[in-house]
């Protein structure tokens, strides 16, 4: 069985998986979802405004550490594909399978604020106006989002090129949002790229909400042949 670590992307925390745990563990897997450093409830303003990439990256190793977990799955969505990168780049051969779910797949050196389209630019500028270190969320939406550490977006990640020996690296597109979604050159960049498999479901960005029994059975999916099963998301 699998251990699923999931790693909420931008102002979320560990219930935007809600839809799709009760999945995993009712096939029989072990799963923890992960509320990040500055997005917890009782955060004060100082953890907030001093939480980064590597305190995310953090976040998830001393997950593994604490429940010693050695074959990790590390799934990110968006953002936290930064850190699940960061992660298993640094957790010695402790991450088996990465899961990049409409998330950033970084390079050593870029950052979210690099890598990101001039939409989210400006929401990361306009969102952090109020005081210079913490993005509120955009309008509308799930009312537990909560202010992200600006310093996040900032901070360039830093690369030995250990997490390409992660075993298995996949990357998930989701097609549903063309007009804004920074993913783009991501899914061409990595469908080019033998050591990545691609998929694709064709929701919006926040495929765990909207299509949470996709987003599972492709985490449940073994092998690209189940492509071709009933109901299975689309792989290429």
């Amino acid at each position: 069985m699998a251990t699923f670590v999931l790693v909420p992307g931008a102002w979320k925390g560990s219930w935007a998986f809600e839809a799709v745990v009760p999945l995993l563990e009712g096939a029989g897997h072990t799963v923890h979802a992960l509320t990040l450093t500055g997005l917890r409830p009782d955060d004060d303003d100082a953890t907030v405004a001093t939480a980064n990439l590597d305190t995310h990256a953090d976040d998830v190793l001393r997950h593994l550490d604490r429940h010693h977990i050695t074959d990790a799955t590390l799934v990110g969505h968006s953002y936290a594909g930064m850190v699940i990168s960061a992660a298993a780049d640094r957790a010695d051969g402790r991450v088996s399978r990465l899961v990049h779910l409409d998330a950033y797949v970084p390079r050593d050196g870029e950052s979210c604020w690099s890598s990101t389209n001039d939409h989210f630019r400006g929401v990361f500028t306009a969102g952090a106006a109020a005081t210079g270190y913490a993005v509120r969320p955009p309008d509308g939406g799930d009312p537990r989002r909560r202010p992200h550490p600006l310093a996040s977006f900032l901070q360039t990640i830093r690369l030995t090129g250990a997490f390409t020996r992660v075993p298995r690296r996949e990357f998930v597109y989701c097609s549903g949002w063309e007009d804004r979604t920074p993913f783009t050159e991501t899914r061409t960049r990595l469908r080019a790229d033998p050591d990545w498999q691609v998929h694709d479901l064709p929701t919006g960005h926040n495929a765990m909400h909207e299509a949470p029994e996709a987003v599972a059975a492709l985490l449940l999916a073994e092998r690209a042949a189940d492509a071709s099963a009933p109901g299975r998301p689309t792989r290429r």
